[in-house]
């Protein structure tokens, strides 16, 4: 994976939890967890997205995407294709063990 991680954040809004990543996309959940695991899904169909549509969807003339979120979001879609979890690359590698 590249050096360049978008910020995650995290909100609390009423009775729930919204969870972004700046630039991309943001998930909203009863608990922090359901708001990562929609977040996990939002960011698997960007990928999805722009690996069969490629960058043109995303780009025109008054709006140009930042080229570091489109190699992060190429590096997930390879990541996620050789079978790792993206959960690593966006939260980080979890602390319990298997």
């Amino acid at each position: 994976m590249s050096e360049f991680i978008p910020r995650l954040w995290v909100e609390e809004i009423g009775d729930h939890v919204r969870l972004g990543i700046d630039g991309l996309v943001s998930a909203d959940g009863p608990t922090l967890q359901e708001a990562a695991d929609a977040l996990v899904l939002k960011i698997l169909a960007v990928v999805m997205v722009f690996q069969s549509e490629g960058l043109g969807r995303f780009s025109s003339e008054s709006c140009r995407p930042d080229m570091e979120a489109v190699k992060f979001i190429w590096e997930l879609g390879e990541f996620a294709a050789a079978g790792g979890d993206i959960r690593e690359c966006l939260f980080g590698p979890t602390s319990m063990a298997a």
